[in-house]
């Protein structure tokens, strides 16, 4: 009985400092995927749950992060999908505390940050995962691996969302 418990309590410290070590993963996927404080602590809190629930099964002769990813991002898509009225990536048109600039430079740079975000809003969750990732320069086999889909997909989706971005935020390619 002691060993089973030994066992049970250095599985636990070991999950807490690989958690603690890569908990930007958790933050920066409920960031992407829910715009409310409060969903984003109820998926940050579910992803645990469920990156705890399945530790038992990690292979620790594999990347830590790309599971956890994994994890984190099957939990935020399901939960995008279960609510989709109010999991929507924060747009920052959206923001009226926006601070005026006096600089053109610097507001041009905002207009550009806010098409982008927009843009991103609009993606489906596999999308907004895949260009996460690629935006934490992830590479494609890493991609492929958390998302589950072969490294050609990857590289042919990354191109095409490339390519959607920019017409979107500069429609007459000029």
């Amino acid at each position: 009985m002691v060993q089973a418990r030994m066992t049970t309590e250095s599985r636990r410290e070991q999950f807490q400092a690989l958690l603690e070590r890569h908990r930007g993963i958790v933050f920066k996927v409920a960031n992407t995927y829910c715009r409310h404080a409060e969903d984003r602590r109820d998926v940050s809190q579910e992803i645990c749950a469920q990156a705890w629930k399945a530790f038992p099964a990690w292979d620790s002769e594999r990347p830590f992060s790309t599971w956890m990813y994994r994890i984190a991002l099957n939990v935020a898509i399901s939960h995008a999908r279960g609510n989709a009225e109010r999991m929507r990536l924060v747009a920052l048109d959206d923001n009226e505390d926006e601070p005026a600039h006096d600089d053109e430079t610097a507001r041009e740079a905002d207009e550009g940050l806010r098409a982008l975000y927009h843009c991103i809003a609009q993606l489906d969750p596999l999308n907004r995962a895949l260009l996460l990732l690629y935006l934490e320069e992830k590479s494609q086999r890493e991609i492929a691996d958390i998302l589950g889909l072969s490294e050609t997909n990857v590289a042919t989706k990354i191109a095409r969302l490339k390519q959607r971005i920019r017409n979107d935020i500069n429609p007459t390619g000029t």
